[in-house]
């Protein structure tokens, strides 16, 4: 793995992201100074991908209450522990709602009032109730990149097995994925593109494919970026060019990430992964669900209970890229614009940011835990033994 590929960056107590609405073009790394920082960063997808907010949102939390420790004057809120409890509940339900679809933000921020509750209920003072807190939120972010790659790790042992059941070598295999999913989504690796990258890693991978994942290019942006960085073999689809991909290439499996799983294997995911499963389904490509664990919603019976964010509609009228030909600017760094691609005034714009592709057309579900499959004759999913 390149390792200088990140979306979080800690050191000597600074926190700071790399800016994705600038990549590929621009490596800009911005600090995060304030809990308000960290809400405006994922809420105007500056950082992206479920795992890596869960895991700024806890190293924002972390940061705000280690420099409340440090400070020379004690804060008002740190007065008593019923104030310290307040505060903090605040500051985790604001952060919740940032990014509502994506679970593993609420998972990050549900976990640290269950210590919060927990430090209370064992008669912490303020002051460890703060430490017992920041440490938590240091775990969360911690357990990531392990927990990618046992999944990825499952995941691509579960497919070759497939491909080999179903008469082939489980060698040069080629498989698509959507969206982001690698390292610039997670805290390392990935989950998805995890998959896709340990295939590359023992040799079974011929070619990975990924659509644009358009309005907000992610695809074409980031994806394309991080197999550029691992040198593997690559090729881009426009969206709208799935079902012509599955016609005349042999694809072997369909990779995807998650932003929430429901309890019966409904899985939301970027806008354009209904499309992929629908044509996978189509074709008999085995579609594979890669996502931890916090990423599953036990709470809720099935899809039509997660709520699905809708974006601004200017945003699907507006593209960021760089100058063509190539213009650099006095510091050697290229030259953006973002153009309009619409008429402007453009009215009736639909842009939700996810769909929800149903278990009936997911082949398989996979965390760090292992791999489920549905029962045969069966539309969803026992996800008792991943979770």
């Amino acid at each position: 793995m390149v390792t200088g590929l990140t979306s979080i960056r800690t050191s000597e107590g600074k926190l700071e992201i790399v800016n994705q609405l600038l990549l590929p073009h621009t490596v800009e790394f911005i600090e995060i100074k304030t809990i308000d920082d960290a809400y405006d960063a994922i809420k105007s997808m500056k950082i992206r991908g479920a795992p890596a907010i869960a895991s700024l949102a806890a190293l924002a939390v972390a940061g705000y209450l280690t420099k409340a420790l440090e400070s020379p004057t004690a804060p008002v809120w740190f007065e008593s522990t019923a104030a310290f409890k307040e505060h903090t509940e605040a500051i985790l339900a604001h952060l919740f709602t940032a990014r509502p679809t994506a679970v593993n933000l609420g998972a990050a921020t549900r976990r640290l009032s269950k210590k919060l509750a927990a430090l209370i209920e064992a008669g912490k003072d303020v002051r460890a109730i703060a430490q017992g807190l920041i440490a938590e939120a240091k775990e969360i972010d911690a357990e990531d990149v392990g927990r990618n790659k046992l999944m990825a790790k499952w995941g691509a042992e579960w497919l070759v097995e497939q491909v080999k059941n179903a008469g082939g070598s489980g060698d040069n295999l080629n498989v698509m994925t959507v969206c982001n999913t690698g390292s610039l989504a997670t805290s390392g690796y990935g989950t998805a593109l995890g998959l896709i990258t340990h295939l590359h890693e023992t040799g079974k991978l011929q070619r990975a494919f990924f659509t644009q994942s358009t309005p907000y290019h992610q695809g074409s942006r980031l994806t394309a970026f991080e197999l550029q960085s691992l040198k593997i073999p690559s090729t881009m689809l426009c969206d709208s060019m799935v079902g012509s991909l599955f016609q005349h290439h042999q694809i072997h499996g369909i990779a995807v990430g998650a932003d929430r799983i429901a309890r019966n294997g409904d899985t939301a995911n970027k806008i354009g992964t209904y499309n992929a499963a629908v044509l996978a389904a189509r074709h008999g490509i085995p579609f594979i669900v890669v996502a931890p664990v916090s990423t599953v919603d036990l709470e809720i019976a099935d899809g039509s209970s997660i709520p699905i964010e809708q974006r601004p509609a200017i945003e699907a009228c507006l593209v960021r890229g760089a100058l063509f030909p190539t213009v650099l600017n006095a510091d050697g760094v290229k030259e953006q614009a973002t153009v309009m691609v619409t008429p402007e005034g453009l009215e009736g714009v639909y842009n939700p940011s996810f769909d929800v592709t149903p278990a009936s057309l997911i082949t398989a579900i996979v965390t760090e835990k292992g791999v489920a499959v549905k029962k045969a004759g069966e539309d969803a999913f026992d996800l008792t033994p991943i979770v």
